[in-house]
């Protein structure tokens, strides 16, 4: 049976619940790409089987930042996906933070070991380093998925070397999340 990773491409098209824009680029439009091409490699490797929560760029989610957030883990819980990734980019006053990072409910978990080997995988194919996996309770998508899920943050949309990437090699970063998959299930 094929472990079913249900990939959440966070933040919508537009309001409610736009992601952060920097350097000329938006989050949501960056991490719809990224989350597009992980979902078509796992689907072309008969272990997995993924969906994506935005199946065309311009969708929008619900009407309001909660229900967007709803329905995105109640399709997760509902499709009984194995695990949850939700992407996105992160955002900083200071324009040279750079970095992924991960979050999970909990730390000395199935989802810590999850995300830590996601971020290996980005960290090799990409170059970013790595600022390690945190606990985040409070996240609604960490919280409510009945699963082990976590919260990928990508690079930094307001590092201009970072967002470029995102951009022009989106393959880089869905590439970097499959080998962290791959290892983690070897």
């Amino acid at each position: 049976m094929a472990i079913k990773i249900f990939i959440d491409q966070g933040h919508n098209y537009g309001n409610p619940n736009a992601g952060a824009e920097g350097n000329g680029y938006t989050e949501q439009d960056l991490v719809y790409e990224i989350g597009i091409m992980l979902r078509d490699m796992l689907n072309g490797n008969p272990e997995f089987e993924a969906r994506t929560s935005r199946n065309s760029k311009e969708e929008i989610l619900g009407t309001t930042n909660a229900e967007s957030l709803k329905i995105r883990v109640d399709n997760a819980n509902s499709w009984g996906a194995d695990y949850f990734i939700s992407l996105h980019a992160n955002a900083s006053v200071i324009e040279s933070a750079t970095g992924c990072e991960g979050y999970v409910y909990s730390l000395n978990s199935v989802a810590e070991d999850f995300s830590s080997s996601l971020l290996t995988g980005l960290s090799e194919s990409t170059g970013i380093p790595g600022r390690g996996v945190f606990a985040r309770p409070t996240l609604y998508v960490l919280r409510k998925t009945n699963m082990p899920a976590t919260l990928i943050e990508l690079g930094f949309i307001t590092n201009k070397n970072e967002a470029e990437l995102m951009y022009t090699r989106p393959d880089l970063f869905a590439q970097g999340l499959y080998n962290g998959i791959i290892t983690y299930f070897e």
